[in-house]
């Protein structure tokens, strides 16, 4: 089973997601974890990757808030096992798009024209709800 990693950033009660150059959804911040790699390492690599050189955040405010199985977007085939992080404090700096990032989006309920991915739509967005993290 292959094992993929998200974290979450807050502002304003509103998630962080990105839109990959090769995806049709927005996705969280992550990807899968590399051979050797702890979860939260995958978890601070990817968030450096994915939000650039000039986003700021501390490692010490990672924290495991889900795991859960599931089957992957990108094939509908594949199972994975997803660690959710949440990020408790400010993410700051500046967010820079990459080859692979094309968009960031901070999301709540009111945003209806981001097509989403499986896991947010049928995990973290309800999980989010349920905490009362977004609106």
């Amino acid at each position: 089973m292959i094992q993929v990693v998200g974290t979450m950033f807050f502002k304003e009660q509103k998630l962080l997601i990105d839109k990959p150059r090769k995806r049709k959804t927005y996705q969280m911040i992550g990807g899968g974890v590399e051979d050797g790699e702890t979860p939260l390492q995958a978890a601070i690599r990817e968030c450096h990757e994915e939000l650039g050189t000039d986003a700021q955040f501390d490692i010490d405010k990672f924290k495991l808030v889900m795991e859960f199985d599931e089957i992957a977007t990108s094939d509908g085939k594949t199972p994975i096992h997803f660690y959710v992080f949440q990020y408790d404090g400010e993410l700051k700096g500046t967010l820079s798009t990459s080859e692979e990032i094309e968009y960031f989006l901070w999301y709540d309920t009111e945003e209806k024209e981001a097509p989403l991915s499986n896991t947010l739509s049928n995990e973290v967005i309800p999980y989010c709800l349920q905490k009362k993290l977004i609106k």
